[in-house]
């Protein structure tokens, strides 16, 4: 369904189109209205508790009424995503490596994404980017500045770096969910060995920030020949 104030809606991103059409009433909400009613409900439920229907309930507005502001679910998606892309800021400010500044960001984006644990499948559809989402990918590209590598390389670095935050993120409400506890492991002699050897010491340093500097310096500072 296509907003009806606005006949040339259809196939165009939200974020090319005015958030009020040529014809037809006002729009009775804004955009970011809209997205905040959607984040609550996903944040609350979970993504599949975000339909048009619902939304409009929550802003105490008929579903049909809301095809004024929006032609479709996918734009809905769109306008949350965004909001919650805008948490990120204030971005990281020029000063210490680039591998301390670039880590920074990426903690900011597990603790975002830990706040909507939804987000990382909403970012996971082929979607336009807003205006937040954008300014994202430059402040990334302004931290790899000092870094000779190929916009291609800082591309693959920075998708790297998100879905690795999305494992870390989606670990964490997993956690505790597997263990071995009353396990038979006679059969698995690998399993049995690594039991059977003495307790040591975890490897120095977080896990978390481990990760990320490794794949960083793997991805953008190791010389390939």
């Amino acid at each position: 369904m296509t907003n009806p104030a606005d006949d040339d809606s259809a196939g165009r991103s939200i974020w090319t189109r005015p958030e009020r059409g040529a014809r037809g009433p006002a729009p009775t909400h804004s955009r970011d209205e809209i997205a905040a009613a959607a984040v609550e409900l996903a944040d609350a439920d979970g993504l599949g508790a975000v339909s048009m229907r619902a939304v409009a309930g929550a802003l105490g507005m008929a579903a049909a009424s809301l095809y004024r502001h929006l032609s479709s679910r996918d734009d809905l998606l769109d306008l949350m995503v965004d909001r919650c892309v805008g948490e990120l800021r204030p971005y990281p400010a020029d000063d210490g490596s680039w591998q301390d500044r670039f880590l920074l960001l990426a903690r900011r984006q597990l603790a975002l994404y830990q706040r909507h644990p939804w987000l990382p499948d909403a970012i996971a559809r082929r979607t336009v980017p807003g205006p937040n989402t954008l300014a994202h990918f430059d402040a990334c590209l302004r931290l790899l500045r000092p870094v000779k590598a190929g916009v291609v390389a800082k591309f693959e670095a920075i998708a790297m770096v998100t879905g690795v935050v999305s494992l870390f993120a989606g670990s964490a409400a997993a956690a505790g969910t597997l263990t071995f506890d009353h396990v038979d492991l006679a059969t698995y002699p690998h399993l049995a060995a690594a039991f059977a050897e003495p307790p040591s010491a975890a490897p120095g340093g977080d896990l978390f920030e481990r990760t990320l500097r490794s794949l960083l310096t793997g991805l953008l500072t190791t010389d390939p020949t």
